[in-house]
């Protein structure tokens, strides 16, 4: 009862009128960064940061929340229309939505991925507020060691499936860590890693690090690349029929469940999930033989489980301050731009804030489906829109944001600096969110570490001796191998897909590309 209460404070919150634009756009422009290829809820986020931090933390957040699962939604517009996935999520989608369209059955398969994504959007947040405060009441019985080998735990995990090769995740994470120890010691109070230069002893900002690494590194790989604009085929009706429904109804529930609750577990990205969908569908239907060529349960679970698994994710943000995906990894990034600590105390901290953004997804959720419904012929001509007009402007209001923050030249010229290194990691396929991830949580697990040793008089068996680190540990370990096994079948999977379904089945002048150097 007193959560429901809670809940409504925080549905009178978001129903002002200022609140509900501000949800609008972020849903909005969730679905437009889902539509356009490439770009992604990530690379969105930081982008918008700066715009974000005019607004107060709660309306900054609703935003950049609303861009989060608006992008799981626009993703499937292009995979079903012109099979490019605006999101890696979407790959499954485009194997059985894009024959689909061509077969003159787009629009119902538009109309499936828009209902199954709303009701798993919203079984997930029924989750998110039945769950989150129980398990921020449990977490509030953590001691450091018991925080340190959580956070250890949801590091390998994201290493695991950041990039294919953990070596190099490592190794960038370590990066991350050696970043994150510049400005002043945690034990000691005494600048560190600063090399002299006065501007370093306050740290470097997190800010210039996500606008470099997404932002700015997102506009160089679009110069180096040249759109070709292509006929899109015609959009019909997009309410699916009563077959469909009915062929879709246990796939949205299957999808839904198997998204939610992986979606709880750091590392189980909307990507992994949406090809377990894909796969367990095709494993349960009496007629495999139609994966691949038109099922609409190979639409359906796809897109309800990468939706339930967006909303599963801030679970464990919000009640342990753990990022499950690189999208919530830069939103944990906001949180503490804005000064919010996620985790335990913040459900007793600041509740209304949490309970508002809670309420405002269910809003979202629901303006969602009514763009998806009608508008996604709108959507679909935005990925006419060339670069050369997105690329100034993104570039402007990135590196304003960046001295915005400290008012700091050095600010702007970290955020070009780390945009250069983005670009490098791009091109020699090193993943950048083990950086950002050790960078974040980086002080959080020295702090946790420097106290479980002053526990122990500098014992490290603490971490086995208390029964709860302990099994965490354990539970690292199985999630780590289990993880690695799911990984080795998702890229398995992608590959098959992108040359089945993103290849063979490509129709000459059909769909719209991006051609680059090497293309």
């Amino acid at each position: 009862m007193e959560t429901l209460l809670f809940l409504l404070n925080g549905f009178r919150e978001v129903l002002t009128p200022f609140n509900l634009l501000i949800v609008a756009a972020g849903s909005v422009v969730g679905t437009i960064v889902g539509v356009l290829p490439g770009l992604g809820p990530t690379s969105a986020i930081a982008i918008l940061l700066p715009v974000t931090m005019v607004l107060d933390p709660v309306q900054g957040i609703i935003m950049m929340a609303g861009i989060y699962y608006g992008a799981m939604y626009g993703g499937s517009t292009t995979a079903i229309l012109m099979n490019i996935p605006g999101e890696s999520s979407s790959v499954p989608t485009a194997l059985d939505g894009y024959p689909l369209a061509r077969q003159g059955r787009g629009g119902a398969a538009l109309g499936i991925a828009a209902i199954g994504s709303f009701a798993a959007g919203i079984f997930g947040l029924i989750g998110l507020v039945l769950l989150a405060p129980v398990l921020a009441d449990q977490a509030l019985k953590f001691g450091p060691p018991e925080y340190f080998v959580l956070l250890l735990m949801a590091l390998l995990i994201l290493f695991n499936i950041s990039g294919r090769s953990f070596l190099k995740s490592v190794i960038m994470g370590a990066a991350g860590f050696l970043a994150s120890f510049a400005g002043i010691g945690l034990s000691s109070g005494v600048p560190r890693f600063s090399w002299g230069i006065p501007v370093l002893a306050g740290g470097i900002e997190l800010i210039s690090i996500i606008i470099g690494f997404f932002a700015i590194t997102e506009v160089l790989k679009g110069l180096e690349e040249r759109r070709v604009r292509i006929q899109q085929e015609h959009i019909k009706r997009t309410f699916p029929g009563k077959e469909d429904l009915k062929r879709s109804g246990m796939p949205i529930v299957r999808g839904s469940l198997l998204g939610f609750f992986l979606g709880i577990l750091p590392g189980f990205s909307a990507t992994v999930t949406s090809f377990l969908s894909y796969d367990l569908e095709k494993r349960l239907s009496k007629h495999p033989d139609r994966f691949g060529k038109g099922a609409i349960e190979g639409v359906a679970g796809p897109e309800s489980a990468n939706n339930a698994t967006s909303s599963g994710g801030f679970i464990p943000l919000f009640s342990l301050g753990i990022p499950s995906s690189p999208p919530l990894a830069v939103l944990l990034a906001a949180f503490m731009i804005y000064g919010l600590t996620p985790g335990p105390v913040l459900f007793e901290q600041n509740s209304a804030f949490v309970w508002t953004v809670i309420a405002s997804m269910f809003i979202g959720n629901i303006i969602l489906l009514v763009l998806n419904l009608p508008m996604v012929g709108l959507w679909a001509k935005l990925t006419e829109v060339p670069f050369g007009l997105l690329a100034p402007a993104i570039l402007m209001i990135s590196l304003l944001g960046a001295y915005s923050v400290r008012n700091s030249l050095f600010d702007c010229l970290a955020a070009v600096a780390f945009g250069l290194l983005g670009y490098l990691f791009h091109k020699f396929q090193w993943p950048v969110i083990p950086f950002i991830l050790c960078f974040v949580l980086g002080p959080k697990m020295e702090m946790a570490f420097i106290q479980s040793l002053e526990i122990s008089s500098g014992s490290w068996l603490i971490f086995v001796q208390r029964p709860v680190s302990f099994a965490l540990l354990v539970l690292a370990t199985v999630l780590f191998i289990l993880s690695s096994v799911l990984m080795k079948r998702t890229r398995k999977g992608k590959d098959t897909g992108k040359g089945a379904g993103l290849k063979e089945r490509q129709p000459i002048r059909t769909i719209e590309t991006w051609e680059g150097k090497g293309s």
